[in-house]
């Protein structure tokens, strides 16, 4: 089997002749995106029945129209993948782009315990990394490191804050992990991710991060979730760190949010449970020889997607043209790269491989935030593409 091939596979699920894929994908002789359709490991151009993702997403079945509708070949998973890659690119050839388009970029916060805890640390450290471990024993030490049982919202949490209070050790953090409101934030603007083969961007100025794998629901603007994907929601955890009031400078850069490599809409084959029992694995391959394994289990999520959704969209919070969830992680890396003591960070060149197996693989290399692709293809832009296409209406 070639590279490419091999990486197409990879790329898609394992049970990728039963799944309902659609994505988006570059069209330099439209000038503009183009929404596609997945099939048979060739990609196809169904933006003449949905000229968005959003509308794809609205759709009564999107999974139906997925697979109906009708539209040129623009050739194979393997080939618009090749040509992804900025430095490697051949511009005058189509390839992939995230699979969202005018939805908002939402994110879910500390739904996981273990990284409830190391959110607390990173609090408690105030963005310096060399405390983290001393940090990590105290917190574990008075809440434990197993609070998968407690319902968030329930009696018994409620009792562990009143305790965690008397022990000065409540934090914001515990506040959302286990209280009755999730944490829903704002992760990027719509249109603004980066997809699979694509440079993910970490800010310079942080010296204290990491990827966080995780689980993208599509959502329609009534709050019906449609679909999956998978996502990067890369974190700056000394940034973060020093104040939750960073977040956004934290969490919102250039390239910083990678989604991909296709929406997996919902059908007979392919259903809610099945994200709940989805596990999503991590391996980072530095240019170092460093390598980080990782993973996160939906089953030891603290509240179900069903619910973050729910609190995400609903008579308070409305998104007409829908929503991208990323559900969170329990991931949080611990292992040393270099000196005793001094955990993980990304570095330059590192290839970030998140997947699932009925999700695929979103694949990345972290680059600085300014040396990665700009934004420059927003919403006004788009529309004026689609209209000169004639393809609103």
């Amino acid at each position: 089997m070639t590279t490419q091939a091999a990486a197409a596979r990879a790329a898609l699920p394992e049970d990728a002749s039963r799944a309902s894929l659609a994505g988006r994908a570059w069209r330099p002789d439209a000038g503009g995106p183009a929404v596609v359709a997945i099939r048979d490991g060739d990609v196809f151009d169904i933006s003449a029945t949905t000229p968005t993702m959003r509308d794809l997403c609205e759709q009564p079945d999107p999974a139906a129209v997925v697979r109906a509708a009708k539209g040129e070949r623009l050739g194979s998973v393997a080939a618009l993948l090749a040509n992804t890659a900025p430095d490697t690119r051949d511009p005058g050839k189509p390839w992939l782009l995230a699979p969202n388009d005018l939805q908002a970029i939402k994110a879910a916060g500390v739904t996981f315990a273990i990284s409830m805890l190391e959110r607390v640390i990173e609090e408690r450290a105030r963005g310096d990394l060399t405390a983290a471990a001393a940090i990590r024993a105290e917190v574990t030490r008075l809440v434990g490191d197993d609070l998968a049982r407690l319902k968030p919202g329930s009696p018994e949490a409620a009792r562990l804050k009143q305790v965690l209070i008397e022990q000065n050790a409540w934090s914001q953090y515990l506040e959302v992990g286990i209280g009755p409101d999730a944490e829903i934030f704002t992760k990027a603007q719509p249109m603004a991710a980066v997809g699979t083969g694509m440079d993910a961007g970490v800010h310079p100025v942080s010296s204290w991060n990491n990827p966080e794998p995780e689980v993208v629901l599509a959502v329609s603007s009534g709050g019906r979730i449609v679909g999956a994907t998978l996502g990067n929601d890369v974190n700056l955890r000394d940034v973060e760190g020093r104040s939750a009031l960073l977040l956004s400078k934290a969490k919102d850069n250039n390239a910083s949010c990678a989604i991909g490599p296709f929406i997996r809409f919902f059908d007979a084959d392919f259903t809610l449970d099945d994200i709940r029992s989805t596990t999503v694995t991590l391996r980072v391959e530095g240019l170092d020889q460093f390598v980080l394994e990782g993973s996160s289990s939906i089953a030891k999520i603290s509240r179900d997607p069903a619910d973050l959704v729910a609190q995400m969209v609903n008579a308070h919070h409305r998104y007409p043209d829908g929503a991208v969830l990323f559900l969170g992680t329990m991931f949080a890396p611990v292992e040393d790269r270099g000196e005793n003591g001094q955990g993980f960070t990304h570095k330059t060149g590192d290839i970030v491989t998140i997947a699932a197996p009925k999700l695929g693989a979103l694949v990345n290399r972290i680059a600085p935030t300014d040396r990665c692709e700009p934004w420059t293809f927003g919403v006004g832009a788009l529309m004026r593409n689609l209209a000169a296409r004639g393809l609103l209406r």
